[in-house]
């Protein structure tokens, strides 16, 4: 450790001095041909060389990576040539995918129509009903819970039942102050599953049923739940466009990704033939 702390200190000299001369790479440990120098550990590990742990820190990282290379070297002299050719051939594969990816991911990126219109998500949508059955239940519903001690709860039950906009402002300004939870998830649709875990502990017996009446209020200790269904689609049943739009969008991407992919390939190999680069024979 005092080899080290004197590493340490002249690591905090050469910083000091970086402003007048060259930076210089300072050797912190070695393992066989292998040197780890001081810029190569973490700057998370090295950001404060003046703490009080940072020298135990920074002997850890050197031991991690001194066993890591160790091992290395243990493994390289160690391995049969069979071993050694199958993990060859295994990085030049890897190698030769990420090129291949990067310069796919580069040209779509250049080239590729990446703009989706809304008549776009509705062709698609119209064209591929089939491909949008509801695996659960879903709904639009508005969540109330208030406390048990609130008044007024009759009012509040009426105005939930209600579509009407000047009976909801009616309710919001009721529930501003009183209200433990009121949200309508933004209008959005929710699976039921995502809206039961809300109530207490209680079962609510089928679920379709308890979409058709359209209100649904219980009780705990301390407070009163309400759930005013505002619209439902059943299991089985296609799936509502805004519920499923943002899958579509996806959808359409990835499908112009393979579109534009089966296009680059084809066009280079076509190109190969024309140029007589790519013979078979």
């Amino acid at each position: 450790m005092n080899k080290l702390a004197g590493i340490l200190f002249l690591v905090l000299v050469t910083l000091g001095c970086q402003n007048r001369k060259p930076a210089i790479r300072i050797p912190v440990a070695e393992v066989g041909r292998k040197i780890l120098y001081y810029d190569q550990i973490p700057q998370m590990i090295t950001s404060d060389l003046s703490g009080p742990d940072s020298a135990a820190m920074v002997q850890n990282y050197i031991n991690r990576w001194a066993k890591h290379e160790l091992l290395l070297m243990r493994a390289e002299a160690n391995l049969s040539q069979n071993a050694r050719d199958e993990i060859a051939e295994q990085i030049e594969e890897t190698r030769a995918n990420l090129l291949i990816y990067q310069y796919q991911r580069q040209l779509m990126q250049e080239r590729m129509d990446t703009i989706i219109s809304e008549a776009d998500l509705e062709k698609y949508y119209a064209n591929n009903e089939n491909r949008f059955s509801l695996m659960s239940n879903i709904a639009k519903a508005l969540l109330i819970k208030i406390p048990s001690s609130t008044p007024n709860i009759s009012r509040i039950r009426y105005l939930a039942r209600s579509n009407d906009q000047k009976d909801m402002q009616e309710l919001e300004r009721l529930l501003y102050n009183v209200a433990e939870r009121f949200d309508d998830f933004n209008e959005n649709w929710i699976s039921v599953d995502r809206l039961l875990v809300e109530l207490p502990y209680e079962n609510i017996g089928n679920e379709e049923n308890f979409l058709r009446r359209n209100f649904y209020e219980t009780t705990d200790s301390s407070s009163v739940y309400m759930i005013a269904i505002k619209d439902y689609r059943l299991r089985s049943s296609l799936a509502p466009y805004e519920y499923v739009k943002e899958d579509i969008r996806r959808a359409i991407m990835n499908l112009r990704r393979f579109e534009f992919i089966q296009s680059l390939e084809n066009g280079i190999y076509n190109n190969a033939l024309k140029e007589k680069y790519f013979k078979v024979y």
